[in-house]
């Protein structure tokens, strides 16, 4: 099972995160849990083709 980090945080009612491999996609829930569920939906819709000229973040070495 891979795993996979986020950031979140709340304002207000809402639950608001992303995925830190896509930053640039953010979605919402109405608790944690549900923020999660939205988080894996994302995740699918961003690895499966279905956003198009998706930006990834990743981490480079340098010496």
């Amino acid at each position: 099972m891979k795993k996979l980090g986020f950031t979140y945080w709340q304002d207000g009612d809402a639950w608001l995160g992303y995925l830190d491999e896509f930053p640039d996609y953010l979605t919402q829930g109405s608790s944690f849990e549900d923020l999660r569920e939205h988080l894996l939906d994302l995740y699918q819709d961003l690895t499966s083709g279905v956003i198009p000229h998706v930006r990834k973040h990743a981490v480079l070495e340098v010496a």
